[in-house]
């Protein structure tokens, strides 16, 4: 028993040796810049932002950089807040998961909580893009 709880810890602590390195250099710079002075994930387009029955639809393409290829995001304009949000592609728990957390916050809000996240050394994420998209519409 003994023996298997060294092999466990040894393991453990192999791994954060090489894990930790990795997260720690991600959160240490959120947003590098590239070689030619763009900032990572400013690429994102609105494709189309329309209003219908007192709700605004966007749809958008994120930065090149991420999982995703399209973020919906659908806000209610009679209470501000964002009534449904959907990612295409990406990582599909998370996506779903930031979906249902989002849901009934201000778009705002949404941006502020979110802008920097990173992932991985991209420079953006797909939350951080979803961020962008909420910062720039007016």
């Amino acid at each position: 028993m003994e023996r298997r709880s060294f092999i466990k810890n040894a393991a453990m602590a192999t791994a954060a040796a090489i894990v930790a390195p990795s997260v720690l250099s991600a959160s240490e710079n959120p947003r590098p810049y590239s070689t030619d002075g763009e900032q990572p994930g400013s690429d994102f387009k609105v494709i189309s932002d329309e209003v219908r029955d007192n709700v605004r639809y966007v749809t958008a393409t994120p930065s090149s950089v991420v999982c995703s290829s399209q973020i919906d995001i659908e806000i209610d304009l009679e209470t501000g807040t964002i009534k449904n949000c959907k990612f295409t592609r990406g990582c599909p728990g998370n996506a779903v998961g930031l979906c249902r957390l989002i849901k009934g916050m201000k778009p705002a809000e949404v941006s502020e909580t979110l802008l920097g996240t990173p992932c991985a050394k991209k420079g953006t994420s797909c939350p951080d893009q979803l961020a962008r998209i909420l910062a720039s519409l007016k």
